[in-house]
């Protein structure tokens, strides 16, 4: 049984102080098996937050972008080797505003996640079709043609997850009915059986990010194939995170 993993990705927000502050407050409380958790910080609050982990043992950072080189002359960068010598498990990669609002490809995002596995990290590679796009009919297409990018560069013994983000669902307040996302899971999944095989598909975990929120996130997670959730504006109130993580509760 793959374990939940409940994820939060504070963008732009949460200077180092408040980064200290939420740590301080996040205080969720489960009976019985507990989801993993995982914080993307902004870059400069990532030390910040790092240094409030110790009272939060399950919690794990990551970082929100990387260069898919390991050094070189690209100010305002880093790297995954970088990243990992400060303590991150994991990296995004391709997430939406990544592409859309930076131009960054599906080769630019299969580039980042070789980088974050060759430097040790798990990639979380986010996919997602624009509403056009779903109304087009051309969803399954779309997320299929990005998670193909990946997997041309990653083997299967590499450690990896999969966010399933449709466009139109982010920072919208719409939300991918669970049926949606199941959907969009179930096909990412035979695709990854397709490649990697059925054994090593059934142990990649799929996250569903679009407008998560604490009313919305127990019908989402027990959804067939919903792995867990990444959370954007709801993840950065320590209450409101705490309340979608005790909604993964077995």
């Amino acid at each position: 049984m793959r374990k939940p993993v409940i994820a939060g990705n504070w963008k732009m927000h949460h200077a180092p102080e408040d980064a200290r502050r939420f740590f301080g407050a996040f205080r969720p409380s489960w009976s019985g098996a507990q989801p993993d958790i995982l914080i993307f910080p902004a870059a400069i609050s990532f030390a910040a937050a790092q240094a409030a982990l110790p009272d939060h043992p399950r919690v794990q950072l990551g970082v929100q972008n990387i260069h898919p080189e390991p050094h070189g002359a690209f100010t305002g960068e880093l790297s995954a080797p970088m990243a990992r010598a400060a303590g991150a498990t994991h990296a995004l990669a391709g997430h939406s505003e990544r592409r859309h609002l930076f131009g960054e490809s599906d080769r630019d995002a299969a580039a980042k996640a070789r980088a974050a596995a060759d430097a040790g990290l798990v990639p979380v590679l986010c996919v997602g079709e624009t509403l056009d796009e779903r109304k087009a009919g051309r969803a399954g297409e779309v997320i299929v043609r990005q998670l193909d990018a990946a997997l041309a560069v990653l083997t299967p013994e590499v450690d990896v997850m999969i966010a399933y983000e449709p466009v139109w669902a982010i920072g919208t307040g719409e939300t991918a009915t669970p049926s949606d996302a199941s959907g969009a899971h179930g096909i990412l999944r035979r695709r990854l059986a397709e490649a990697w095989g059925g054994e090593r598909a059934a142990r990649v975990r799929i996250l569903y990010g679009g407008s998560v929120n604490p009313r919305n996130a127990a019908r989402l997670l027990a959804s067939p194939d919903i792995d867990g959730v990444l959370v954007g504006g709801a993840s950065l109130d320590p209450d409101s995170f705490a309340r979608i993580a005790e909604a993964a509760r077995p």
